[in-house]
């Protein structure tokens, strides 16, 4: 059976690589914004997942990471690589502030602040419109190539494969994390905080720390949405959005870093599909949520791992 699932990782490498050989241009831009929002929801999943902080907040990470590479991109010259990756350690460092004021408080009151940063950083975007553009956000930001070259990155394909490496980079990234002693303490704080703290774990600054790495990875993700769409705007840090994503957490599988990243493809894929249909489309996606949570609490990626062990089982009846 492992190797069968190695099989499946192989295959599905391959489809991803190979996409843009075989896929219409409509179809890589559905691919690479999902792509960009796995990322996003993968770095929600290191809170909530894994430390069990929920965040109401985390389009705060999203739009933050957004403007700050459109305003690098426009403004400076900077090239699209550099932008992005400056974009995303700027949205962390801006992070320490936001989880050592939030974590003075623990439950509901920490998720609620997360969502006051958040709609705090929505007015500053209209009321800053020297920087942010207002309501009518940051238009025109382009993929700048820069004096060192990066050419490939400016099309859609090169642009597709970047989005897929910081992908691949972040969940080895959180992999790592969480297979290490840091993730212990998380797992403990997560679990039981009270007995965590008692084995002399400091856990406020573990708690600081997760929310400082995951918002510089979720302002990754919306560094890379910047250029891809070509503008941000205030929908970017709408607490809409941080529902969306805390809701790719959930039905993807949430403590398991990739079944976020098959929530947020699977969401994009029910929106464009639903929204075919209907205007009401978020009234079907509503039902499908509910159905997830009350007969499928660990999500597709629990449903997935549950049928190839169920498989094992039955290949080897000893197991």
């Amino acid at each position: 059976m492992r190797g069968t699932t190695r099989l499946i990782w192989i295959v599905v490498a391959l489809a991803l690589l190979a996409a843009p050989l075989g896929l219409p241009p409509f179809a890589m831009t559905l691919l690479t914004e999902a792509v960009i929002l796995g990322l996003f929801a993968m770095s929600l999943d290191l809170m909530f997942g894994y430390t069990r902080l929920v965040s109401f907040g985390h389009a705060a990470a999203y739009g933050f990471g957004a403007y700050a590479c459109g305003w690098l991109l426009l403004h400076t010259g900077m090239p699209l690589l550099f932008a992005v990756f400056a974009a995303g350690l700027l949205t962390g460092v801006m992070a320490i502030g936001v989880g050592w004021i939030c974590t003075l408080a623990t439950g509901v009151s920490f998720s609620m602040l997360t969502l006051a940063f958040a709609q705090l950083l929505y007015a500053i975007s209209f009321k800053w419109t020297s920087v942010t553009g207002g309501s009518d956000g940051l238009a025109g930001i382009p993929r700048t190539i820069g004096p060192f070259g990066f050419a490939a990155l400016s099309s859609k394909t090169g642009f597709y494969y970047l989005a897929l490496a910081c992908l691949v980079g972040g969940f080895l990234v959180c992999r790592a994390l969480v297979r290490s002693p840091f993730g212990a303490v998380l797992r403990g704080i997560r679990e039981n905080e009270a007995k965590t703290t008692a084995l002399g774990y400091n856990t406020r600054l573990y708690k600081i720390a997760v929310v400082a790495i995951s918002y510089g990875l979720g302002g990754l993700a919306g560094a890379l949405y910047a250029p891809f769409a070509g503008f941000a705007n205030t929908e970017l840090l709408f607490w809409l959005l941080s529902g969306q994503v805390l809701i790719m957490v959930i039905v993807g599988g949430a403590g398991t870093l990739i079944g976020p990243v098959l929530g947020a493809a699977f969401f994009m894929l029910m929106e464009h599909q639903l929204s075919a249909w209907t205007e009401a489309w978020a009234l079907y996606f509503g039902l499908i949520f509910i159905a997830f949570v009350l007969f499928a609490p660990q999500g597709i990626w629990g449903l997935a791992t549950g049928w190839l062990q169920m498989g094992r089982s039955r290949a080897n009846p000893r197991l």
